[in-house]
This record gives structure tokens, C-alpha cells and sequence, in this order.
């Protein structure tokens, strides 16, 4: 492979803001771009060799024969090509059906290749043919970007971009429905900076009230080399009154980890007490889903041991989406809800965006 852009190329990032900006906020005008919820991948295409890169230069080449098929197909023959790889089930993208394609057995890839093709949604051009794209402005990048995918057919796509405010604050709103995590707003006068937060990105944020139900320790040893809290464990309860595993929340300092070991200490549950997910740590309990105690996907060997607290303490924490039951990211805390009871911390408190079909995001 020769080509002017060479791999590994960290992407560029986006750092978040609070609202959608004015298109005239930054000199030489922003546009808007949808958030697409699934890998970041940049393709390195040089005739018939491929390298799909991801956000952590780490190739993702293997996991995606389909895409591979795809950017041969309907990519130009000589391209550095920068968009997300994902997946869509019905009307909405689906992350969870794309995290299960990053799978060590190539005859479980080739299979999931099939019952659920990933797509490829391309956003920027670092490289076409001998021309290294990167120190020209995004609005060049991008007119050059719709020349080289004016002939592309799925499951290649090229994202939408507007200029308008109106737009851009409708897309943030009802894309949502289809599966997207939000909006990118993009200097047309940037150039692109590999791992460096360029571009600005909106996301929905929400607030939600969860039971604690136990806690993670820390990679990091205290001074003493005592375990700190790496996360606390959440958990709301479906309509049936059963206390369900909805996600984590890992917002805290270094002291303070250390001192909430100690705080929480009083509601450990003791040899002879019952838990809601004491069953959890039964391996089979973790043949169908993601539970306290499974195996991670994404560290071969790595368990995700913890330790059970007495579903007592209330916390409020800030998302910005779920991914079915549970919350899409790493919540963050907020507060302690001691006025609020542990069985008032139900699902019904969740927004639920409108739907939307995710093939009018895409036309």
C-alpha cells in the first residue's frame, strides 16, 4: 500500500458543547453533520488492499469483510476516506448488534456478516489518488468528498451536512428516533487534525435516578494499596419490580473514590444476606446478556468482579441515551437522593425519543 496518507491515522475529534452554535460563530461559517452511533473507522484504500483503521489505529479489517466488499466496490481505487462503520436492525441503528461483531473467531465474523451487515457512513477525505487532503480547509475536503461518492450505492453512504441553524436544531431532535447520538458542527475553514478536538459535538443530556446496587474497584490501588472505587453499579426496576443492571457511574475524583469505599462499607451485603443479582455470578446467568461479574467483550480474560451493596442508596446520575435497557455510556454523578425510596427508581422516569426512520436520515 502507497498512498499519501498512510496508516495508522488517529481521527479527528469533537469536543462537546452545551447547544447547537450559530452557523456564524466561527470565522468562515460551521456546518452541521448527524452523529452517527458506531465505530469510527477511516478506510485506507490503495487498488484491491484495504486497511480499515480505528479510533485507536487499531485495524478493524477483519471483523468487517462486508465493508471490505463494499469500499472496493464503491470506493475510488486510490482514497483515505474518514466515517463511522455501523449497524442497523429495522428503523434504527443498533450498537449493541455492532459490538458483537468484534468476535476473536473469524467463522462467527463471516456469519455475523450476514445476519447483520454492518454499513459504511463516509464524513471527510484525508486522501484521493496523490493528493494528501489534510492541510486543505473541510469545505474543500468535503465538495471533493461528494465528487468521489457521487456514484456510491449502500451500503456506502455520504452524510448529510447543512448549513442552517433551523436544520441543523431538527436533525439534533428527531434524528434521535433512528439511533443517532447527536449533532458534529464543522469548521469550513479547518483543516484535519488528526486526534486533536476540532469540531464541536451536541449531545442529549438527561438526568435519571438509580439504585445503587454495588461497586467496581478501581485499576489504581489507594496509598495503601487498598482497592478505591472505580465505578458504582446502577440499577432500575422494570415493571415486574425486579431490579435491573442499567449501566455504571465512574465521575470521581481520586480522594474521593477512596473515601466512598469506606462510606459504602456500611451497606455491604453481609455472607448470609440475599442480593437481586446474587445469581449473576452463576457463569451461565451470562450466556444471554451483560451482567455484573461477565467476562468483558473487549479484554479477553478480564471478569468484571464487584461488590454487592444492599439496594438502599438513591443517586442521581446524567445520561445521554440508552441502548435498550441499559444506558449507552458511563453515566456521571450528580447527587445523593436520599428523598427519593429505591423502588421509585423505575424505567417510566426515561425519556423515549420519538422514532424515526433511519432510511430518511441516510436518503
Amino acid at each position: 500500500m502507497q498512498l499519501p496518507v498512510m496508516p495508522p491515522v488517529s481521527p479527528m475529534l469533537a469536543k462537546p458543547v452545551s447547544g447547537v452554535p450559530a452557523p456564524d460563530s466561527i470565522a468562515g461559517g460551521l456546518v452541521y453533520e448527524p452523529k452517527w452511533d458506531g465505530f469510527r473507522c477511516i478506510v485506507f484504500r490503495d487498488g484491491d488492499e484495504v486497511v480499515l483503521g480505528s479510533r485507536n489505529e487499531k485495524p478493524l479489517t477483519r471483523y468487517f469483510p462486508e465493508v471490505v466488499e463494499a469500499v472496493l466496490a464503491h470506493l475510488p481505487a486510490r482514497c483515505v476516506v474518514d466515517g463511522e462503520i455501523v449497524v442497523r436492525t429495522g428503523e434504527r441503528l443498533d450498537f449493541g448488534a455492532l459490538q458483537q461483531r468484534i468476535h476473536p473467531a473469524d467463522s462467527r465474523v463471516r456469519k455475523l456478516a450476514v445476519e447483520t451487515p454492518a454499513s459504511f457512513v463516509a464524513f471527510d477525505l484525508l486522501a484521493l489518488g496523490d493528493d494528501d487532503l489534510m492541510g486543505e480547509p473541510f469545505g474543500v475536503r468535503r465538495a471533493a468528498l461528494e465528487s468521489a461518492l457521487a456514484n456510491a450505492q449502500p451500503p456506502v453512504h455520504l452524510t448529510r451536512i447543512s448549513s442552517d441553524l433551523a436544520e441543523g436544531q431538527r436533525w439534533f431532535e428527531v434524528f434521535e428516533g433512528a439511533g443517532l447520538d447527536g449533532l458534529v458542527c464543522k469548521a469550513l475553514a479547518s483543516t484535519y487534525q488528526p486526534d486533536k478536538r476540532v469540531m464541536l459535538k451536541v449531545k442529549h443530556a438527561r438526568t435519571a435516578d438509580c439504585v445503587v446496587a454495588g461497586w467496581r474497584a478501581h485499576k489504581q490501588k489507594g496509598p495503601d494499596g487498598q482497592d478505591i472505587l472505580g465505578s458504582l453499579m446502577l440499577g432500575l426496576y422494570d415493571d415486574a419490580c425486579v431490579l435491573q443492571s442499567v449501566g455504571v457511574a465512574a465521575s470521581f475524583t481520586m480522594a474521593r473514590r477512596a473515601e466512598l469505599v469506606e462510606e459504602l462499607s456500611a451497606y455491604a451485603v453481609g455472607p448470609d444476606e440475599t442480593h437481586p443479582w446474587s445469581e449473576w455470578r452463576d457463569a451461565t446467568a451470562h450466556e444471554g446478556a451483560r451482567l455484573p461479574g461477565a467476562v468483558s467483550r473487549w479484554s479477553s480474560g478480564k471478569t468484571l468482579d464487584w461488590n454487592p451493596l444492599r439496594p438502599e442508596l438513591v443517586v442521581e446520575v446524567g445520561y445521554d441515551a440508552m441502548e435498550g435497557s441499559r444506558f449507552r455510556h458511563t453515566t456521571q454523578f450528580k447527587r445523593w437522593r436520599p428523598d427519593r425510596t429505591p423502588e421509585s427508581c423505575t424505567y417510566d422516569q426515561l425519556e423515549h425519543p420519538v422514532r424515526y426512520n433511519l432510511a430518511d436520515v441516510l436518503r
